[in-house]
């Protein structure tokens, strides 16, 4: 079953790290994001994915098109007879990529209409390039065939990005809760669709308004509702938060 990754957004909100690369090239750990997506997947055996590239996605397809030389320790003889020796192996990955240009300011519903072309089979599976979980994508699929609906979408119970207190009426602090977690669900993406998803997009659409909102409508949106690790990468701070992770040799979205 094919995976397709919205790599194509502008990154705004961290431009230090963006201006020069598409967010999915930031890196965790020494590998670009877009890299730990996908491992994911492949843990499950998922490995053929789709790409669906915007701004700067030359630097996208230059990562992968040399993903070996790009990955690993190597020795480059120049002159007439040259050639490259990689050192060391990430190892037989066995991934499929299919990078698709979608334009730089494609919204996502029309990016997705952009790769219909590219896509086999009844049902595919499509997230976000900049957040990381420990989803069970076995889990995950196997709900949605339960069901019989167009879509499902993962949803997440996020952390608070602030300390929540409770005071009595003359100021004094009765509890203090450290970012704890946040009572409603999220969409962290990890969607599952069925084809009949591409009847309600259009090209100028946004996936997250108008096409999730018909889906509500009509009854064909469920949501697997994960209890287990989500972080997505929206900030400098969070990026911070995940390499650190990294660093530590936590790595919840590896488990």
């Amino acid at each position: 079953m094919q995976t397709v990754i919205f790599a194509g957004g502008l990154g705004t909100r961290l431009r230090e790290e963006t201006e020069y690369k598409p967010k999915p090239m930031i890196r965790i750990g020494g590998y670009p994001i877009i890299w730990h997506i996908m491992k994911r997947y492949a843990k499950f055996g998922h490995k053929d994915f789709i790409a669906c590239l915007g701004y700067r996605g030359d630097a996208i397809r230059e990562y992968f098109l040399n993903f070996h030389e790009m990955s690993n320790d190597c020795t480059i003889t120049l002159g007439k007879d040259s050639k490259i020796d990689v050192h060391e192996s990430t190892g037989d990955l066995n991934w499929n990529i299919t990078l698709a240009e979608t334009g730089e300011n494609t919204l996502t519903g029309g990016r997705l209409l952009k790769v219909k072309k590219y896509i086999s089979g009844k049902t595919f599976m499509c997230t976000y390039g900049d957040g990381l979980a420990d989803v069970d994508i076995t889990k995950l699929l196997d709900f949605h065939k339960s069901h019989g609906k167009i879509a499902t979408l993962t949803a997440v119970k996020p952390m608070s990005r602030f300390g929540v207190l409770e005071t009595n009426d003359n100021g004094t602090i009765s509890s203090f809760k450290e970012k704890p977690q946040v009572e409603d669900w999220v969409n962290s993406g990890f969607f599952v669709f069925n084809m009949d998803v591409f009847n309600i997009l259009s090209e100028n659409c946004a996936l997250e308004t108008e096409p999730l909102n018909k889906l509500v409508e009509l009854g064909e949106l469920m949501a697997f509702k994960h209890h287990g690790f989500f972080q997505a990468m929206d900030t400098y701070r969070e990026m911070q938060l995940l390499n650190g992770l990294w660093d530590s040799g936590n790595i919840p979205w590896e488990k």
